[in-house]
């Protein structure tokens, strides 16, 4: 369902870390990408903390800090980077420390970190030049997470998107998708996130994560969650009623409820070098 355009990496004839325009659209209405975006897996957090020599995180394109507060809240010291300043200065109001600037020409200085992780934003980021400066800023042992939610909704309520998406917006390249993509699609995305990080040279081999769970959305919910995305972010208010009243007439029909089952993708790696004793 081209739903979540760009939000996972896949392949694609244009590169999404050049996609400035849509990148910069997310922070129209920060706060509704706050409410309605969902959080990752505890054990997806649980497992990096554990795993990382120490507490201090830097969060690529942190948004409005969904995950950067998961990781605060496992006792973490998070730093993030944003390039958005709506999307920053409403991360900053929820208590975290956040600079503005793209990953690329963000100034570490003297600063190091036991983890950098990305969550569902470094198809905005260039694969080569991030891993080499993520390697740049890990200490050694500290591990470099990428992760990103897959969700697709199911039929009843992605083919209704579909067709009110190619109606609204005839001439977007992303009215040619499918209704409904599946999920190898943005695994051979993570692959190819997992090859640039090997070129580095700096990593150890990295890993493939998986996390499968589901979540119940209401018509309101899901219709509050939609706008946030690539795909809607930038059309105007009648193309955006278009679609949000097909979808909202196609949840109807299911009874105003359906179930997302979401996967969440990571590619890690850990920096090499000896920890410290």
């Amino acid at each position: 369902m081209p739903t979540l355009p760009r939000e996972q990496p896949e392949p694609s004839a244009v590169e999404s870390h050049e996609a400035r325009r849509m990148a910069e659209s997310f922070g129209v209405d920060a706060q509704r990408y706050d409410q309605a975006r969902p959080d990752y897996p505890a054990a997806l957090v649980t497992r990096i903390v554990a795993d990382a020599p120490g507490p201090d995180v830097l969060d690529v394109g942190c948004g409005t800090g969904i995950a950067a507060r998961q990781f605060q809240a496992a006792g973490c010291a998070v730093l993030g980077v944003e390039p958005d300043a709506r999307m920053a200065d409403l991360a900053r109001s929820r208590g975290l420390r956040v600079e503005v600037a793209t990953f690329e020409a963000w100034q570490a200085g003297d600063r190091r970190f036991d983890a950098v992780v990305a969550a569902q934003s470094w198809h905005w980021v260039d694969p080569l030049a991030g891993a080499a400066k993520a390697a740049r800023v890990l200490r050694p042992g500290g591990r470099l997470a990428i992760f990103g939610h897959v969700y697709e909704p199911p039929s009843e309520v992605a083919e209704p998107f579909a067709a009110a998406y190619r109606r609204a917006v005839p001439a977007s390249p992303l009215s040619g998708q499918p209704a409904r993509r599946p999920l190898s699609l943005y695994q051979a995305g993570y692959a190819k996130l997992a090859d640039k990080i090997r070129e580095t040279g700096r990593f150890e081999d990295p890993e493939q994560w998986r996390f499968d769970w589901e979540q119940s959305y209401t018509r309101d919910q899901w219709l509050a969650l939609l706008p946030t995305t690539g795909a809607l972010t930038q059309l105007g208010p009648d193309q955006l009623a278009e679609v949000l009243d097909a979808v909202g007439g196609a949840i109807d029909s299911l009874g105003g409820l359906f179930t997302m089952q979401y996967t969440t993708l990571a590619t890690t790696a850990v920096r090499t070098g000896s920890r410290p004793r």
